[in-house]
């Protein structure tokens, strides 16, 4: 599981309006029929139309000021061995949004008149997609970039000679563009890959839209906060403050396991992911160490990433240093596509 929180910003600035981003949600039931449309939904509501979203997100905004974040984003990618589990992604989805939102409450050290915050304090729309399209920061996009490069100068010299602005023979240009259109290393229903080309397999995942001020558009949460619980004074009396975004995350997989009886490999945990970022031979130590069972699951997940694991040495010390920078492009790739769930 893999989930980010965002603030909303338009050329380096907050976005003033959630109207764009609803925009941007909506574009995936373009064609679709009245039976496979995606509706945003919250705790209690479905079938919530995109007008509606943008009417309460916009309308809580009280005494928040221009250079403050008026709502965040919170996305949530589940892995392709999570999505096995589930048995209608939409509903299932739905269900562990719904809880999701509990544990997210949960993980703010505030209190509103005199309590902890819970999920009806907490204004969001969630919305499920099932599409994924290649982005500049996917590796195959990457990798195919140089084809990609050559190809749009041959298409270039194409032009000019068509222009009569240069000369050339056409149709060899042509045939070296097909060519190179063929050796690009990523392919996908014998064409190259290139951005915005929907990804293959399962891609299903949830958009949610939080609000910064509460339901009652008095109070800020702020999940964007520097702190994860302290206090502060405020009008002369102790305020609390602070968001725990480990608390939240690793909340985020217990939930899931729960909910679906989801047996989580080490290679998928929260506590991986921040271990491998804080010392990455700890990182590699501990995965060299599992049950063979168990490391025969965690190798296979990242491989799916898209990580180099074929020439893993069987010495912890090799493991630790000479695979490192192998495993760190690999899993830094991945975790900024926000296609894989480690």
């Amino acid at each position: 599981m893999y989930i980010t929180i965002t603030r909303q910003t338009t050329d380096s600035n907050y976005a003033q309006s959630v109207s764009d981003f609803v925009a941007y949600l909506e574009k995936e039931n373009e064609g679709k029929s009245l039976d496979e449309i995606e509706h945003f939904f919250n705790q209690y509501g479905e079938e919530i139309s995109g007008k509606q979203v943008i009417q309460e997100i916009d309308g809580n905004t009280a005494k928040l000021k221009k250079t403050e974040p008026k709502f965040y984003s919170i996305t949530v990618n589940p892995s392709a061995y999570e999505l096995k589990r589930l048995q209608n992604h939409s509903d299932d989805l739905k269900q562990y949004t719904r809880e999701l939102m509990k544990d997210y409450a949960k993980s703010f050290h505030r209190e509103i008149d005199g309590r902890p915050v819970n999920v009806d304090d907490i204004k969001y729309y969630a919305k499920v997609e099932h599409q994924r399209v290649y982005k500049g920061t996917d590796n195959q996009i990457i990798e195919n970039q140089p084809f990609a490069t050559k190809i749009l100068q041959l298409k270039n010299d194409i032009r000019k000679i068509e222009a009569g602005e240069s000369v050339g023979k056409i149709k060899s240009l042509k045939q070296q563009i097909a060519r190179l259109e063929k050796e690009a290393p990523h392919q996908l229903y014998g064409q190259r890959v290139v951005r915005g080309m929907p990804k293959p397999g399962s891609q299903s995942h949830v958009h949610i839209i939080v609000s910064r001020k509460d339901i009652s558009n008095k109070y800020s949460l702020s999940p964007g906060s520097k702190y994860k619980a302290s206090e502060t004074i405020f009008n002369g009396k102790p305020v609390k403050r602070g968001f725990d975004r480990d608390k939240f995350f690793k909340a985020s997989e217990s939930t899931f396991d729960s909910l679906f009886h989801y047996k989580r490999n080490y290679a998928e945990t929260y506590k991986a992911r921040k271990t491998y970022l804080k010392d990455p031979k700890m990182y590699f130590s501990v995965l060299s160490g599992l049950p063979l069972n168990e490391k025969a699951v965690a190798f296979k997940i990242l491989a799916k990433a898209g990580i180099p694991i074929m020439s893993i040495p069987t010495n912890k010390v090799q493991l630790a240093l000479k695979v490192i920078s192998k495993f760190k492009k690999g899993i830094d790739q991945g975790v900024k596509s926000g296609s894989i769930g480690i």
